[in-house]
Parts: C-alpha cells; structure tokens; sequence
C-alpha cells in the first residue's frame, strides 16, 4: 500500500511542477506581441500528456522496488528520459502570429521573428500514416516542418499566404503553385 501511496505521490508532485513551469516558461520566455494574440501552430497536447505519463512510469518503477535488476533500473531511466523529452519538445516548438510576422519557437535556438516576406518556398512530404508534413523555407536558410496534425497549422498557413501576398506585392492569380486544398501555398523548393 505504502508503494501505491508514494506513485501518486510522485505523480502528484510531477503533474504540479510541470504546470509551474509551464506557466512560468510562459512568463519568462513567450513576452512578445506575437505570443499573446492567441494565434498559433502549437504540438497536440499528446505530445505532453504522453511525455508525463512516460515520465511517471519510469519514476514509478524505480520507487515500485522493482529495480532489483539492472534491466529495470535501464529502462525507467530511458523511459523517463523519452517522457522528458517528449514534454520539452511540446513546451518549445511554437509559431506564434499576428497580421505582419510570427515568432518561431523551437528547442535549442533562440526564438526569431520574422516577417512573411521571409517565406521563400516550401516542400510537402506524406507520411506513411497518410497525414502532411510541410516544411517551409526562410530567406535565411532556416526551415521548419509543421505536421498536418498541429493545432491552428491550416489557420497559419493561410495567414501567412496572404500577408506574403501583401507583403511581396504579388498578386494571387500569379500564383499558379496556390493551392490550399493539396497543401500548397508557397512556391516549391
């Protein structure tokens, strides 16, 4: 009983210094006006619950007393570093946007504002899964991929065309490569 009182507890204790730092990874690092319009691609918030719940799991096989073998201790050890990795990875990547430019947000580089003049090109992939990948290319040399399954990507996607529109003072009947019903909006690299 005393091990299924200390999992919760773990638990509990996980649960509630993740959503500290959330809200204060929020307050230190997301200060821009792009941050707080409300519009953005985020990661399904699998990606995270997952994370937590792999992270839990491999906290609570070590504290479970299982870990008499060394293959236990290895592999909630890993599991816990997958389910660490998957929550860093949710709580990083973002494009955040307004009318004129989106912020980029991903792990291990600094977040950069752009306009979307900055948009050169893009490139589509299918995954076997039959969802889409877009990658989409900036003036310097930067990409980066949003997956058909983010929340607000078609939303971006379609800001992003038309303020390019605006932006570049190209007009969208001389964009034979438009075509948001296949996943196309800008010019393919």
């Amino acid at each position: 009983m005393k091990e299924y009182i200390a999992v919760i507890l773990v638990a509990a204790a996980v649960f509630g210094i993740c959503f500290l730092v959330d809200k204060g990874f929020t307050k230190l690092f997301r200060n821009q006006s792009q941050h707080h319009s409300g519009k953005a691609v985020r990661l399904s918030k699998r990606y995270g619950s997952i994370g937590l719940i792999l992270l839990v799991f491999g906290i609570g096989v070590l504290f479970a007393g299982l870990p008499d073998n060394w293959l236990f201790i290895v592999s909630s050890i890993l599991i816990s570093a997958v389910g660490i990795g998957l929550v860093i990875y949710y709580m990083t990547f973002g494009v955040f946007y307004d009318e004129d430019s989106f912020v980029l947000t991903t792990f291990g580089k600094k977040s950069a504002t752009y306009y979307y003049k900055s948009i050169v090109g893009q490139q589509l992939y299918v995954t076997t899964g039959g969802g889409v990948v877009i990658e989409v290319y900036l003036h310097d040399g930067r990409t980066f991929q949003l997956q058909s399954t983010m929340k607000g990507v078609y939303d971006f996607m379609d800001k992003a065309f038309f303020a390019w529109l605006r932006q570049t003072g190209k007009r969208q009947e001389d964009c034979e490569f438009y075509d948001p019903q296949n996943s196309c909006w800008f010019p393919p690299v």
